[in-house]
């Protein structure tokens, strides 16, 4: 099971937590312990560790398979960190980082710190797309954007429909070619000048 996916950057300052089991300690705690493990190590030794040190932090029972492991990859200035039990295979989970590393650059196209940022909303929705209650869900890039470009373009169907103001479907500017007359046609004309004589 995936027990949290972390980004942060080269500062450590988080950039997206999703935790998916409970945690014995604030993520006040967890994100700086981890980055502080993960930035001393050396560019040359492999991107997973077994992290005893968490033990206590995460509330694990000490079994072999419940034991936490963390896996990462690093990628510019971001870090992206799984934090899996035994019974995730390492070697997966680096693929299942790949996968979302490409698919929040077929959204963003070549995302870098501040996409995450200021699309935080798109961000969770992509990684809500690969894994669900710490399950993977999908690991297919071109099914993940596909989903992404959907639920982007129903929102913006349903803003335009349910907004008399936003001037699509459901709009009804005034001079507009197949705009639906609304209740507010007359204010809308007024804003955009068609009435106004």
């Amino acid at each position: 099971m995936i027990h949290a996916v972390l980004i942060f950057n080269t500062s450590g300052l988080p950039r997206l937590t999703k935790f998916y089991s409970p945690l014995h300690q604030s993520t006040q705690t967890i994100v700086p312990k981890i980055f502080s493990l993960i930035s001393t190590r050396p560019a040359g030794l492999c991107n997973f560790l077994d992290a005893p040190e968490l033990e206590d932090i995460l509330g694990t029972k000490g079994d072999s398979d419940d034991r936490r492991k963390i896996v990462y990859r690093n990628y510019a200035t971001l870090y992206f960190v799984f934090v899996v039990d035994g019974a995730e295979s390492e070697l997966g989970i680096l693929d299942l980082i790949q996968v979302l590393v490409e698919s929040l650059d077929r959204a963003f196209e070549n995302v870098c710190e501040l996409d995450l940022v200021f699309h935080f909303d798109e961000v969770h929705h992509i990684l809500s797309e690969i894994i669900q209650g710490g399950l993977v869900l999908e690991t297919n890039v071109e099914e993940i954007d596909a989903n992404v470009k959907l639920a982007a373009r129903l929102r913006k169907e349903s803003f335009s429909s349910a907004n008399p103001l936003a001037g699509g479907i459901g709009g009804g500017i005034i001079g507009q070619k197949g705009a639906i007359p609304t209740p507010l046609g007359w204010l809308t004309g007024r804003f955009t000048g068609g009435a106004m004589r």
